[in-house]
């Protein structure tokens, strides 16, 4: 039986319905952490170590998360992940969309590079000149948020509203990333996920937030939604500027009406979305990854 990688710390759901839809295809999965791996530079010896497959690499890569940790942490994660390409193994997102979107940094310069609409930011490592910038916006009406570089599902985010905020301003390992606050249309705080997969918009969902971050696992409540043509072409230029094979796309709309991306994720959850979408997720992402990387001819079932 032909073996795939799914690399997680905790399978959870996502994992299962992975493997189900792996199995309908005659695939069989091992879910692995990063930090079980490592590269051996030996001669006589397999270049790369993924327990559970030490005869054989495995006939692709399905990453569902990277662990946190420190700079030299990541980097060696992201090794793994760039020395599998290398040895022509399928890693489903790519190594360079993954570290794209980790880096908020880079991600907010690609969409700006690309010409997709997003929140001012601004990335540096001078205290003196982020303290400056955040008191410019302040005085002019505006609020920022104060995002860590690396991190998702909103952790470490701080929301600076006025004047004595800015004595809670801290870097982030000594880098600073600020980014407008947008004032969401309508009463609350909202915004849109947008799945997209191979250049398609497959599954749409509102957030509603307890209070300004709508994230699922802070307990914002999903809604069924229709996005409009332009929220639709928004989310696949974002996709296709980070150059992913999918994404989590998140959009907001102003009281003005206009739309911003605020954040692209290349490692998304779906069990949210499936509440309120009648598709299924994990099915389209593996008969993506496998007519992609030539495991399979025909896609069993069409994106919609």
């Amino acid at each position: 039986m032909q073996r795939i990688v799914i690399f997680t710390d905790d399978p959870g759901w996502h994992g299962s319905r992975l493997r189900e839809a792996f199995a309908c295809d005659g695939y069989d999965c091992v879910c692995v952490s990063l930090t079980e791996c490592r590269l051996v530079v030996d001669t006589g010896f397999p270049a790369l170590f993924i327990p559970g497959f030490e005869a054989d690499l495995p006939d692709a890569v399905f990453v569902r998360g990277v662990p946190g940790g420190s700079l030299e942490e990541v980097v060696f994660y992201l090794d793994i992940l760039h020395a599998l390409e290398l040895s022509r193994i399928p890693v489903y997102n790519n190594t360079r969309a993954i570290e794209r979107s980790v880096d908020k940094g880079m991600a907010s310069f690609l969409l700006q590079k690309a010409g997709v609409f997003t929140p001012a930011t601004w990335v540096l490592r001078d205290r003196e000149t982020a303290l400056a910038i955040a008191e410019r916006e302040l005085l002019a009406g505006r609020q920022l948020l104060s995002k860590p570089l690396f991190g998702s599902q909103g952790e470490g985010i701080r929301r600076i509203e006025k004047m004595t905020d800015l004595l809670w301003l801290t870097s982030s390992h000594g880098i600073y990333y600020l980014q407008r606050f947008i004032d969401c249309e309508g009463s609350g705080f909202s915004d849109w996920r947008v799945f997209v997969v191979n250049g398609q918009v497959i599954a749409v969902m509102r957030r509603r937030g307890l209070f300004w971050l709508n994230n699922v696992a802070r307990g914002a409540q999903c809604e069924a939604a229709e996005p409009t043509p332009q929220m639709n072409k928004l989310a696949i230029r974002a996709t296709a500027a980070l150059q992913m094979n999918y994404a989590g796309v998140d959009i907001i709309r102003d009281k003005e009406g206009a739309m911003s991306v605020i954040e692209v994720n290349s490692i998304p959850a779906w069990k949210g979305l499936e509440t309120v979408n009648d598709v299924d997720i994990a099915e389209i992402l593996v008969q993506d990854l496998l007519v992609g990387a030539g495991l399979k001819q025909v896609i069993k079932k069409a994106l919609r």
